[in-house]
């Protein structure tokens, strides 16, 4: 049967003991591709790919390492969060497997629930993980005991330490960074210009201006949702000309985690190990 990708988000991208603890779990269970660490995010992604048992089993056992260890209420990183385990998506490799994926994030979900973490799921996107990260924890907090919102699996209100979790099945996306030596203001503002809004910016881009204190720099930082519809190298050619004007120094590009090929086109700094289907198991 073909394997389903999952890219899981952890808060925890300092205490690389932490994040050895999340790798070991997943790994026992699934193939590990990759993991992206970053300070100043204080975010850990991993990608992993196995068939949906497997998924479930090393999913479930990976939030379980994250639950016992990251404390949320001691947290603090530049992007937004909601929980230890903060988004975990479900991705077909191939176009014609969504319904096998949205099936194996409902499993996911089922155990992430029993775990005792409140679990969402998101479905864009009207309600993608934005919507859930809206006023941070205490602003979720509120939304349940308002009963504006209710888990789809575990329980009604946050884990004291871990927060919630955020599962959903979606089509591949990528998740790419710009980094600039300017004002946060600016990466804010060129952050608004690329960004999908009513009249402009590229198509299914959702876009922050973000400080990375510790890395000496700031940050576009980006999900390019419909990358046929956006070309990477457009999007990062804008961003370059925009920071160029407003008087940044561009960086660079970063990507968080693995590209699929065909969105890979015009990328001439990408390195092969980057693109996904290089990193797949054979059995994929």
């Amino acid at each position: 049967m073909r394997q389903l990708e999952s890219v899981p988000n952890f808060s925890e991208g300092r205490d690389r003991s932490v994040v050895d603890a999340i790798g070991a779990a997943l790994a026992a269970h699934a193939d590990v591709l990759d993991l992206h660490l970053d300070a100043d995010h204080n975010r850990s992604v991993f990608t992993l790919v196995g068939e949906e048992a497997q998924l479930v089993d090393a999913l479930a056992a990976g939030v379980a390492a994250a639950r016992d260890r990251i404390d949320l209420t001691r947290h603090a990183g530049v992007h937004p969060r909601i929980g230890a385990a903060d988004v975990v998506p479900i991705v077909p490799l191939v176009a014609g497997d969504m319904e096998r994926a949205a099936a194996c994030a409902e499993a996911v979900g089922r155990a992430l629930g029993g775990l005792g973490l409140p679990v969402f799921l998101y479905a864009p996107p009207t309600r993608g993980p934005a919507f859930y990260r809206r006023g941070g924890l205490d602003g979720l907090a509120a939304r349940l005991a308002a009963r504006e919102l209710a888990a789809d699996f575990g329980p009604n209100e946050l884990h004291p330490t871990a927060g919630a979790v955020i599962v959903g099945a979606r089509r591949p996306l990528v998740a790419l960074n710009v980094n600039l030596r300017g004002s946060l203001e600016v990466a804010k503002a060129v952050a608004a210009v690329v960004r999908e809004h009513e009249g402009g910016g590229f198509p299914g881009v959702r876009a922050l201006g973000l400080d990375q204190p510790q890395a000496g720099h700031v940050q576009v930082s980006m999900n390019v949702e419909r990358w046929e519809e956006a070309p990477l190298a457009a999007v990062v050619a804008r961003i370059e000309a925009e920071a160029e004007a407003r008087g940044a120094d561009v960086l660079g590009p970063e990507l968080v985690g693995l590209v699929p090929r065909a969105a890979a086109e015009g990328l001439a700094w990408l390195r092969p190990d980057q693109i996904l289907e290089n990193r797949l198991p054979s059995s994929s």
